[in-house]
């Protein structure tokens, strides 16, 4: 963050970090994932550079481990929050519901950072959905500053109604950067104190529906809490005919336009801070006062849901709204200036298409999907959420799903095949992937002595969202030394009696071993082979040049374009005129690996200067 006198310059979701430490949080904890990757670190910046010792900040092994963690903090009464990725809470789900009945003593936030278009995400579904389902209140912030002020609202709203709260921002609050006016941290004082009490934190299903119907009660009275009203953004434009109901960073957005086209006057303003519970209040007065209403919110009609009168409201649900995708600048300018019968003064640009992404030079994933395509040319690749992904550019990625399925999938059409026609199976998971929800798929593989294959691509760090550390890489968020897992014997005390760990970037013996370990599965059941080896994002310099082999293409090279399709490093080039491949000299990492993969021998070990 760069600091201006009083005020800094930061990234929206160091703007969150911000407010928790401003707030007197006492417990953070989270799960990569972008958009939300980088708000524990920021917490544990500001934890280091404030001294601030009375607050716990810790990467969880999942999102559901992370929020059971900080609930437990805050029943013992003090301020916590959790942050994730909207599909993280998905994995969080279970508690998140539960919690809602039983309530909380600190205040609990849960930030559920969403990805509407979707950027990096397999969904780009609305965590305010699990708000309304959960019956937990959510705010909606437009802007980094905002959202920073949200955390210590959020927290008050917490505590006076005993319930956590959702903290809902999008890709474009996390990733926004502001200058925000910085407040005093102030350092969590709370001595934790657990009361006991069974009927409510260890409620049966009788003392559940009491807590029920107590959270109703609350719920009715957050739809009337003064600090979370709607806010009229152009009040002195009386009372016209149309209104506009935005919320998130479609208001940021919103204020910018309805200036533009100069049509404040037609129209009024509204910006819904907690969409959910909508404001009851609120509902009857704008509906009784204005006859034409559109609203605007991504990415689901959560606002437009609760209004209900079709014959008043325009949105998602009237079509007036796309119902995908990001609400663009230029889609809500089009929207905006329909809806108030003007011309609008921007156009919608088609998209250009882009260059395809893909593994980084060097990457050890890359290896590793080489050999296990020679090893096993016919086979079924299932796999999972992380850079490896980009696998499906080799051919060696059939299926991703979520987190963990690479290996319940490759159980079930192991399951599916006949003994005579099943193909070899073969599942890649990354390390990080592994622990966060790979462990439970594979003791059920094991029990039904599933006849497959497990690569864990073990590159030491949670590289996709950040390099965060992983449970083996002994170090945590602070830096600091912790206790670290061992892989290879977490694999066999699942029940893993065939284990191996290779280096990927030994080519031919990554091959040779994958070779042996799917004629394994075949007689006896799950496999795994770990394939070590770092991510180059994350060794030093001097760790790089240390294992550095300069390669060249010879003049033997007559521009097949295996090596470029087949193991598509950025560093091959495939000359315009498909007469032979060159490397790039600025790109190659010196891996060597594809000395092994050209057909013809072309590529070779070169002279480092």
């Amino acid at each position: 963050m760069t600091q201006i006198n009083d005020r800094q310059l930061m990234l929206g979701n160091e703007a969150l970090a911000r407010g928790l430490c401003e707030s007197g949080c006492q417990m953070a904890t989270a799960y990569p994932g972008t958009p939300a990757s980088e708000i524990l670190p920021a917490v544990a910046a500001l934890k280091k550079s404030e001294t601030l010792e009375s607050l716990h900040v810790q990467w969880a092994v999942n999102e559901k481990v992370a929020f059971e963690i900080a609930y437990a903090a805050s029943i013992a009464g003090q301020r916590s929050a959790v942050a994730m990725k909207q599909v993280g809470l998905n994995v969080a789900s279970d508690p998140f519901m539960s919690a809602a009945y039983l309530g909380v003593k600190g205040g609990f936030l849960v930030i559920s950072a969403d990805d509407p278009g979707p950027h990096s995400s397999q969904t780009e579904q609305d965590s305010r959905l699990y708000a309304m389902s959960a019956k937990i209140p959510v705010l909606d912030p437009d802007s980094p500053e905002q959202a920073r002020d949200m955390v210590d609202l959020g927290f008050r709203l917490s505590e006076q109604f005993e319930i956590p709260v959702m903290i809902r921002p999008t890709t474009r609050v996390c990733h926004a950067r502001q200058d925000i006016q910085i407040n005093k941290v102030i350092p969590g004082t709370v001595e934790a104190n657990f009361e006991k009490n069974p009927g409510r934190w260890a409620a049966t299903p009788k003392f559940r529906f009491k807590l029920h119907n107590e959270l109703e009660a609350k719920l009715a009275g957050i739809a009337s809490f003064e600090e979370t009203a709607p806010v009229r953004l152009n009040p002195d434009t009386g009372k016209p005919s149309k209104a506009i109901v935005v919320a998130g960073v479609s208001a940021a957005h919103a204020r910018d336009i309805v200036n533009e086209l100069d049509v404040s006057d037609r129209v009024a303003l509204y910006q819904v801070i907690q969409p959910y519970p909508l404001h009851t209040a609120f509902m009857d007065e704008i509906l009784e006062t204005h006859s034409d209403i559109l609203v605007l919110e991504e990415t689901t009609g959560i606002i437009e849901m609760q209004l209900a009168r079709r014959d008043k409201v325009k949105g998602k649900q009237s079509g007036h709204v796309p119902r995908t995708g990001e609400l663009l600048p230029e889609i809500m300018e089009a929207i905006i200036a329909e809806f108030c019968g003007t011309e609008s003064r921007s156009s919608i640009m088609e998209p250009v298409p882009g260059r395809r992404p893909t593994l980084c030079a060097g990457c050890p994933h890359r290896a590793s999907f080489f050999a296990i395509k020679r090893a096993a040319p016919k086979g079924i690749y299932t796999s999972d959420i992380g850079c490896y992904t980009l696998g499906m550019n080799l051919g060696a990625v059939d299926t991703v799903l979520c987190m963990g399925a690479a290996i319940s999938q490759a159980a079930g059409f192991a399951h599916a095949y006949n003994d005579e026609k099943r193909p070899p199976i073969v599942a890649t998971m990354g390390d990080s992937t592994f622990f966060h929800a790979g462990v439970p798929a594979l003791i059920d593989a094991v029990v039904q002595k599933a006849p497959i294959l497990l690569v864990i691509l073990d590159n030491r760090t949670t590289a996709m969202t950040g390099n965060q550390p992983t449970p083996a890489t002994g170090i945590d968020v602070l830096g600091e030394e912790v206790a670290s897992v061992d892989i290879a014997k977490l694999v066999e005390g699942c029940g893993i009696t065939y284990c191996k760990t290779v280096d990927p970037m030994d080519t031919k013996g990554f091959i040779t071993h994958i070779k042996e370990a799917v004629a394994y599965t075949k007689e006896n059941g799950p496999g795994v082979v770990i394939s070590r080896s770092p991510c180059l994002l994350s060794m030093s310099k001097a760790q790089r040049m240390e294992q550095y082999q300069k390669v060249e293409v010879s003049d033997d090279c007559d521009g097949c374009g295996y090596c470029v399709s087949h193991f598509e490093c950025p560093a091959l080039v495939l000359d315009s005129d498909n007469e032979r491949v060159d490397i790039d000299a600025s790109l190659c990492s010196g891996c060597g690996v594809c000395v092994h993969v050209c057909p013809k021998g072309s590529i070779v070990p070169g002279l480092v200067n």
